[in-house]
């Protein structure tokens, strides 16, 4: 079950993208990359060791962003519960799935949602 060498680029991209956003660490907790914001994980980025397909899992409140990313091939509401509080995983394998700038655009939105308004000010000053 190996990444294409497609997916591993918007994978990678995603990650630098989540990593660049003000305050945003790395964690590996179970096993599996996230970046946090504050303590909380704003972005799930999966095991890239093969063992899974590789995807991105955001948190998506708002209703036409959380909408569109339900249409990318193979998306799903994000297990453990977490699919009701608007989490969303994206597989980046499947074909026609999302391109890495879109991706980057809900990896924000999900930092969007998790981040203090201080960082978020931050991030818009930029």
């Amino acid at each position: 079950m190996a990444a294409t060498a497609t997916a591993l680029k918007k994978w990678e991209k995603a990650r630098e993208f989540a990593l660049g956003l003000p305050g945003a660490t790395e964690e590996f907790p179970w096993g599996e990359t996230v970046a946090k914001v504050n303590k909380k994980v704003f972005v799930f980025l999966g095991v890239t060791d093969g063992s899974y397909p590789m995807y991105v899992t955001v948190k998506l409140k708002d209703e036409a962003v959380h909408a569109h990313a339900m249409t990318s091939p193979g998306a799903e509401p994000a297990g453990y519960g977490l699919g009701k509080a608007g989490w969303v995983s994206i597989p980046l394998d499947e074909k026609g799935s999302p391109a890495a700038e879109l991706v980057c655009d809900w990896v924000e939105e999900s930092y969007r949602t998790i981040a203090p308004k201080k960082l978020i000010a931050e991030l818009d000053a930029r």
